[in-house]
């Protein structure tokens, strides 16, 4: 149902770095890049990350609410991922654990301060 999610960033070499490296081991690599946007996932035709440079040339900045979340597969990778963001530089916004029955997640934000989630649901 979801082709891309965009996130704004400022640093569109160091934005593609820090995500292509974080989600290589889910696959993913860069699929597209057409110099202020670069698409990142596993495949054309499967849901991917694209990280940009806004197109309206204002700074870019993230939005209140707004997270993208990346299914993990257990919660053992859950932690594993969200460990990995930390080494890399990302902040943590919630460490990985149950949030509710069924929920398992780590929350982190990037070197922008865009907000994401590693779960996995079961």
């Amino acid at each position: 149902m979801i082709g891309y999610v965009t996130i704004g960033t400022t640093d569109m070499e160091k934005a593609k770095a820090f995500w292509t490296e974080l989600l290589e081991p889910m696959g993913a690599k860069v699929i597209m890049d057409l110099g202020r946007i670069a698409l990142i996932g596993p495949a054309p035709d499967q849901p991917m990350l694209a990280v940009c440079t806004p197109f309206d040339e204002k700074p870019a900045d993230h939005g209140n609410g707004n997270m993208v979340a990346f299914p993990a597969g257990s919660a053992e990778k859950v932690d594993e991922m969200h460990a990995r963001a930390m080494g890399m530089g990302a902040s943590d916004e919630g460490a990985p654990g149950q949030r509710m029955p069924g929920f398992y997640g780590g929350y982190f934000r990037d070197l922008d301060g865009n907000k994401a989630v590693f779960f996995h649901m079961g």
